[in-house]
Formats: C-alpha cells, sequence, structure tokens
C-alpha cells in the first residue's frame, strides 16, 4: 500500500472571441456562448469552490475569455447591449420584432440539450411545443408571425433561466420566483432578470481573485487568443504522429515564433494585470505541446506546463499495448524534457473523460464515489516509497450541459468525498513544485500532439482545415508587408495586431471538417471569415474574393454538438 495520493484537477474554461467590429462599425457578439456560460457554469463552480472551503484544484482562464467577460459587465452595467440575445431580453416592446428578428429568436432559444435544460420545465417545453406546431404544417413564416409578442417575452426569459446556474437559483430569491411564476412575463420580468444576469457576470472575476487569494485555487493562463502553437510554430510538426497527413499549401505559418512569444507575453501580461502576479504555469490552447513551444514557455518564465497521456505515450515511444501495461508507473509524475525547462504534467484521459462524457449518465452520488473509488485504487497500489500525482483536466463548461442540475450534486458530492478521503490529497501544480521534489520522470524529446487523440488532426490535415490555414496565412503575409512599410499610424498597427490574433485561435480549425454539424461549421466558418475580412479592412487593403466562399459544410452529428471531444 502507498503514501496515498496527490490529485490535481485542472477545470479550463474558454470561449473564443465572438466579437466582429465588421466595417469598422462597434463591435457586436455574434454569439452568446461567454455570457450564457458566465451564468450558468463559470458562477456554479465557482460556488463550489465557496461551499467547499477545503477544495484545491487550477482554474485555467484563457484571456481572451476574461475581456469577453469584462466586456459583458460593462453593457449590462451601462445599459448599451451589443449581443443581439441579451438585447432581445432588455428590449421594451417584443410586438414589433421583424421576421427575420423572430427567426433569430426563436432559433437562438431552443439551442441547448433539451433532455435537461428544456424538457424538465413543462411551461418552456410547451413554447417549444407551440412553435413546432406553428411552423412544421404550411407557411413556416406565417407561423412566426402568428406568435404573440408575449409568446416571445416569455420565451426569452425562460432560455435565460434555463441557463442559471444551479447555485444562483438557490441563493437569488428573483430567479426563484421567475422559475415558480413560469409564464406571462412582461418587461419588468425581463428587466430585473436582466438585472441579475449584470450582477453574475460583474460578480465573477472578484469571486475568483478572493479564491486564489484564499489558496483554495490555483489560477493559471493560456496564451492570449488560445492560438495552436505547434502549428503556428512549425506545421510540419502533426508529421511526428502522422507521417502521411496532407498539409497546407503553404510550407509554415510567417513568423509564427514571433507570434508565439506575443501571445505568450500577452496572456500572461493581462493574468497580471487582473490577478496581480503572472500565471506560475500555462495551459496550452488543446494541451498541445512540441519541443519548440515548451522551449518558449520556459524562456517567457512558466514553470510548467501540461498536456494529456497520449503525448506522453508517444513521446515514450511506446506503443498503446506496452504503455498500457506500464501506465502506473509512467504516467503519474511529472517530466521534464532533458531534465530541463517547466515540467510537464500529463492528464490521466480515462478518469478526465469519465467526468466530461459518462458520470452524466450517473446518480451525482454514485458517480463521486466511483471517482474517489478510482483514485484510492491507485493510491492501494503503489509502491509504499511513491506517491503517485494524478492529473484530471477537462474541460470546465461544457460537460455540465448534460448533466441533471447542471452538475450540482455530482461536484458537490465529489468536492465533499475528495476532501473526506484519507488517501487523497487533492492540491494544485503551483503547490507540488514548491514542495520537496516529487519523482520526475525524463523525455529526451516531445512528440508533438494534444489531448485528442494525442495528435493535431483536429486542426490540420482535414481539406477545408488546410484551407483555413492557407487563406489565415496569407492574411498574415500581408498584415507583415503592410506593418513593415510603416504607412499605418500606432493606433492601426495596435487594432490590426489585436484582429491578427483573434484569426489565430485554434477554434477556427477546430470547427471544420466532415465531423461537425453543418449549421456549427456555417456559424464558425462565417465568423473566422468576417475577421479575415475585417483584418484586411484594417490593414486599409481590399478583401480577396476567397473570403466570399465558404470553407466547409460539414456535414455530422457530433457528441455533445462537438464542444468536446474524447482523448481516444
Amino acid at each position: 500500500m502507498g503514501r496515498g495520493v496527490d490529485l490535481v484537477l485542472m477545470w479550463h474554461m474558454h470561449q473564443p472571441d465572438y466579437r466582429l467590429a465588421a466595417d469598422g462599425s462597434t463591435s457586436e457578439f455574434v454569439l452568446p456562448w461567454t455570457y450564457l456560460h458566465a451564468i450558468k457554469d463559470y458562477t456554479d463552480m465557482a460556488a463550489h469552490f465557496e461551499r467547499h472551503p477545503k477544495m484545491r484544484a487550477v482554474v485555467n482562464f484563457v484571456p481572451v475569455l476574461l475581456d469577453q467577460i469584462e466586456d459583458y459587465a460593462e453593457q449590462c452595467s451601462n445599459g448599451v447591449l451589443r449581443d443581439p440575445l441579451l438585447g432581445f431580453l432588455g428590449r421594451p416592446d417584443l410586438g414589433t420584432l421583424s421576421l427575420q428578428e423572430r427567426t433569430a429568436l426563436v432559433s437562438a432559444c431552443f439551442r441547448s440539450s433539451h433532455e435537461t435544460m428544456l424538457r424538465p420545465y413543462p411551461q418552456y417545453a410547451r413554447l417549444h411545443d407551440l412553435f413546432t406546431r406553428a411552423t412544421t404544417d404550411g407557411d413556416a413564416d406565417a407561423g412566426l408571425a402568428y406568435l404573440s409578442a408575449d409568446y416571445f417575452s416569455d420565451l426569452v426569459t425562460w432560455y435565460h433561466l434555463a441557463w442559471c446556474g444551479e447555485s444562483e437559483r438557490r441563493h437569488r430569491p428573483l430567479i426563484a420566483q421567475l422559475l415558480s411564476k413560469g409564464s406571462g412575463f412582461d418587461r419588468a420580468h425581463r428587466q430585473a432578470l436582466l438585472g441579475q444576469i449584470g450582477e453574475i457576470i460583474g460578480g465573477l472575476i472578484p469571486r475568483y481573485r478572493a479564491l486564489a487569494r484564499k489558496g483554495q485555487i490555483e489560477l493559471s493562463a493560456t496564451p492570449f487568443a488560445h492560438p495552436l502553437s505547434p502549428l503556428m510554430l512549425d506545421l510540419a510538426c502533426a508529421r511526428e504522429t502522422q507521417p502521411d497527413v496532407v498539409l497546407p499549401q503553404v510550407g509554415a505559418y510567417p513568423g509564427g515564433r514571433i507570434r508565439v512569444c506575443a501571445q505568450i507575453e500577452a496572456g500572461r501580461s493581462s493574468h497580471e494585470t487582473r490577478f496581480g502576479a503572472p500565471p506560475f504555469g500555462m495551459w496550452p490552447a488543446e494541451g498541445a505541446l512540441s519541443n519548440a513551444f515548451v522551449a518558449l514557455l520556459g524562456d517567457a518564465g512558466c514553470q510548467w506546463a501540461a498536456s494529456s497521456e497520449s503525448v506522453l505515450a508517444n513521446s515514450l515511444q511506446l506503443d498503446r499495448a506496452t504503455f498500457g501495461a506500464q501506465r502506473a508507473q509512467r504516467l503519474y509524475r511529472p517530466y521534464r524534457v532533458g531534465g530541463v525547462g517547466p515540467m510537464l504534467f500529463f492528464r490521466d484521459e480515462r478518469l478526465s473523460d469519465l467526468v466530461g462524457f459518462e458520470y452524466s449518465k450517473w446518480h451525482g452520488n454514485d458517480a463521486a464515489a466511483n471517482f474517489v473509488a478510482e483514485l484510492e485504487h491507485i493510491a492501494m497500489s503503489t509502491n509504499d516509497d511513491e506517491r503517485p500525482v494524478v492529473s484530471v483536466i477537462l474541460d470546465g463548461e461544457n460537460a455540465w450541459e448534460y448533466y441533471p442540475y447542471n452538475g450540482y450534486y455530482f461536484l458537490d458530492h465529489l468536492y465533499e468525498e475528495l476532501t473526506r478521503s484519507k488517501l487523497i490529497r487533492v492540491t494544485t501544480f503551483a503547490e507540488l513544485l514548491q514542495e520537496p521534489p516529487v519523482l520526475t520522470g525524463r523525455l529526451d524529446s516531445l512528440v508533438a500532439g494534444s489531448w485528442v487523440y494525442g495528435t493535431l488532426s483536429t486542426w490540420v490535415g482535414d481539406p477545408e482545415k488546410n484551407r483555413a490555414w492557407d487563406l489565415l496565412c496569407a492574411a498574415k503575409q500581408v498584415f507583415d508587408r503592410a506593418l513593415a512599410s510603416e504607412r499605418l499610424d500606432e493606433h492601426a498597427r495596435h487594432a490590426a495586431t489585436a484582429q491578427l490574433g483573434r484569426c489565430e485561435s485554434s477554434d477556427w480549425f477546430w470547427w471544420f471538417g466532415a465531423h461537425n454539424s453543418p449549421q456549427i461549421v456555417e456559424t464558425f466558418d462565417r465568423l473566422f471569415r468576417a475577421n479575415l475580412r475585417e483584418l484586411y479592412r484594417l490593414l486599409e487593403l481590399p478583401v480577396p474574393t476567397a473570403l466570399e466562399s465558404p470553407i466547409g459544410r460539414g456535414g455530422g452529428d457530433p457528441e455533445q454538438g462537438g464542444t468536446m471531444r474524447r482523448a481516444s
């Protein structure tokens, strides 16, 4: 029997930048996911820590997400709403909606997991049934026109109530009263709910800052706009796991090293501004690491980084069967490449996917008990002179939509059981590195890969993904020439550089490919091309006609809508 186990549980919080300033106008949010996850998931996750003061974990915030949260807080404060869906909630008169607005509102207000976020509420489900009956037979436009202002008032109110976190429902009387009322929501109800939303969003960053100051959580960061750094440094590194992968026509991302360094520095700087110090470590976008990227993280002062066990197995040059036989001895320890640089932690893919995909189907207390039993089994199976370090790292926002009550009971039981166990110590990466050295492994070299399949195939190799890279690289070449010409003033250079950062996000490449649904591909395709067009506008250059044609079509129906993927 071993000495116990150290658990580092890390929640990764991320949304790409949904703001778009077309043709120089004030930027608007094209999609509402940042504020919806803020009032549901980011607030619930903070509340679970506040309710369990002995719990320790790492929370990773991507800086561009925090920028958007602050933007929403300001909108709610000054009343100038630049998100169309939030604007509908605050709109005084919903009786003047155009047909286009009616279509947009019903399209937006039924986007969720109906099993957990619509069907449990009979009044909300009735609105869906009314919409279906009104638009299924005959003229759909006439059906939409038939629906009343009262219908749309109830619809937009219910959608936001469904997205309110379980913790907020339990301690905000107004939200509880609206849920109980169920229908007949008027302007005053919607304005009151909008006020509650503003309070929730405005309090988020201070709450996490307070948790970090108490030592309950370690706050880490990702390079600013969530770029796929290994590919920006070397597109060919994708061939380290897939030798035959077809790469984009361009040979390399122009000036990739400079851009990755800029994204790292911007991420660390913004983190220091918000939280008082740069992050001790960084979670790379998509858990994607390579030798060159790890070296840059070390040069920037990062003490740790993390990825997934498939990347470790590939880097150890072990096939699946051999690694499986040695897994307990290999996985549960940190590593350094060549014995230097940031300490690297590799997540337990099975435990991470249990939380992300499987436990939502279990009763919360049973799922928590199973997770704790898995960890205690690891502890019991270890030699007396070893203390394994188990890293469980996953998305901290998208999984809960598929859990009953937004995962409230699962997380409540989980944190209680973890902090009671005599064999499990919950900790953080920073705490581990500030203690006497744990057993550390050495890697001669890293094989580039990510937390999805251990490869980079989710972002490159597919014809649509490669086409997106070609368009981005062409825009970057134009960007470099424009800045070298010195014809842009300082303000214009800064705006163009910020826009380039948005275009470099890994999210655009994630959504291209036949694996994803046509509707989601169309949305992110349109937004990616719009961002590239805006970059050309800021550079005061004509927009290439290639950006007028869609890149992808999609065609799949991925698990959980494609927002998360299993490790294998």
